[in-house]
């Protein structure tokens, strides 16, 4: 990879205003004619649909705890290595830019992103109620791990012009070695709403062409977008540990044998999977075919195989009840043994549906599992997990390990025992219990997958559809 221009956005904690940042800067540098690569560090759905909105093209989950260094390396260069011309690669961070899966490991850290990659990073320190003592914070970051270079900040919720000179003031004095790429002043009408267990998606709130022409108009007013872009990536980043870059599966890019169909489920309900994870299956010489559950009568033709990634199905429960057609073409593919890989949104899709509670409406879903599923008011999963698959499967053999996330806010009822577990799950050495479940050749969780974990979940569900087809 020759030497590119980019940058890691981050910050002391979550809240600090990253994402408004992070998209403000893309829509600025779009404005002025370059090309934007996006990046999220960690398994994060949300923000890279955002990404996708701004810049047109996909983000993509830099993970090193889910797929480790060798894959997050590889798959940085393969999205910035066919990319000409003035292109400026912006990697979002999350949480702080030390925080990850412990509080002694940088794994599942910006921190850690930013090392393999060799990315400068950018830390958003929001400003409110301080001077020098911002000085101070910015000091720590910069001197805390030497593998992290710290290029410069940008102060957010700046109060006034005042408050702005006062910080420059004290970061000359204290840090004059970090640049100040802007101040940010205090407005609330950049917020990204939040409304669904937290969250909101780009899909169901779809930012507005005026939205992002006041993002870029901030950024051309408040930042050093020259400064910001003429950031570089070195070739060769000091701190990893080998140069070894995951390598590709055997089959080419795109339809392989033309032989292998797998549906893909993609709308506002599903929405909520890994880019790499569709690269990987085309890598393994599969053709993806894009549908609506909420919209399509039935599933694609001559499908050789099924995913049914995670989303909102209980957002649109009313939609997906009426569309008996889809139901229906669904549960007679897993009849037929067709491949499905289901996960979260995707397997709440798959059961007998949704109870009513005090915020929800209950309502009937596909019914290849014999339990309902119950929308709660607290969270009750999130986090990395790891799972041992117990038994052969559609994406592994017996003894393999995978790795991936979960976050729901829905239980469902308990499986019955005539239902085969197919995974051992457990969180950073805790073993929570059996999961994976399968009917048929229909293999369903609550696990978002990343299939970067292990190079052989997508060959191994591709030779499974390569099989039915047979």
């Amino acid at each position: 990879m020759s030497t590119l221009n980019g940058f890691l956005i981050s910050a002391p904690q979550s809240g600090s205003g990253k994402t408004t940042v992070s998209l403000a800067i893309m829509a600025a540098l779009m404005r002025r004619g370059m090309t934007v690569a996006p990046f999220k560090c960690g398994p994060d759905f949300i923000d890279p649909g955002y990404h996708r909105a701004v810049t047109g093209r996909p983000s993509i989950n830099l993970d090193d705890w889910m797929c480790g260094e060798a894959f997050v390396r590889s798959t940085f260069q393969r999205n910035v290595n066919d990319l000409s011309g003035r292109t400026v690669a912006v990697i979002e961070g999350v949480m702080g830019l030390f925080d990850g899966i412990g509080a002694s490991s940088r794994e599942g850290s910006s921190a850690r992103i930013a090392a393999i990659t060799g990315a400068p990073v950018v830390l958003v320190v929001n400003a409110r109620g301080m001077a020098a003592s911002a000085a101070a914070l910015v000091s720590g970051f910069a001197r805390f791990d030497p593998e992290i270079r710290l290029a410069g900040v940008i102060f957010n919720n700046v109060g006034s012009e005042s408050h702005t000179a006062l910080l420059r003031e004290a970061l000359v004095a204290y840090c004059p070695e970090i640049v100040c790429f802007g101040c940010i002043p205090r407005n609330e009408s950049f917020a990204i709403p939040s409304r669904h267990l937290g969250l909101i998606t780009a899909e169901d709130n779809p930012l507005s062409e005026e939205f992002i022409r006041c993002l870029a108009d901030m950024a051309e007013c408040c930042l050093d977008l020259d400064g910001l872009s003429q950031l570089q990536i070195p070739p060769d980043p000091p701190f990893i540990k080998g140069g070894d870059v995951f390598p590709p599966l055997p089959k080419g890019e795109g339809r392989g044998e033309g032989e292998i169909r797998i549906a893909v489920a993609s709308d506002a309900a599903f929405c909520f999977m890994y880019e790499d994870n569709l690269r990987l299956l085309r890598e393994a010489g599969a053709e993806l075919i894009f549908f609506s559950p909420l919209n399509d009568a039935t599933l694609p033709a001559d499908i050789t195989g099924l995913y049914l990634p995670g989303g909102y199905p209980e957002l649109h429960a009313g939609q997906l009840e009426n569309n008996m057609s889809m139901r229906e073409s669904i549960r007679l593919a897993v009849a037929e043994d067709l491949p499905v890989y289901a996960e979260c949104g995707g397997f709440i899709y798959l059961t007998e549906g949704i109870e009513a509670s005090d915020n929800q409406s209950s309502a009937d879903f596909v019914g290849v599992f014999p339990v309902r599923c119950r929308m709660l008011p607290r969270r009750k999963a999130l986090g990395y997990r790891e799972a041992e698959l117990t038994e052969n499967s559609i994406i592994g053999s017996q003894g393999s390990d995978v790795r991936g996330h979960e976050f729901h806010y829905s239980e469902i009822g308990m499986m019955p025992d005539r239902i085969e577990r197919c995974y051992r799950v457990s969180r950073q050495g805790v073993t929570l219990g059996a999961e994976g479940y399968r009917v048929r050749n229909c293999l369903a969780s609550y696990l978002h997958l990343h299939f970067g974990s292990n190079r052989d979940i997508a060959a191994t569900f591709v030779a499974a559809c390569r099989k039915h087809n047979r």
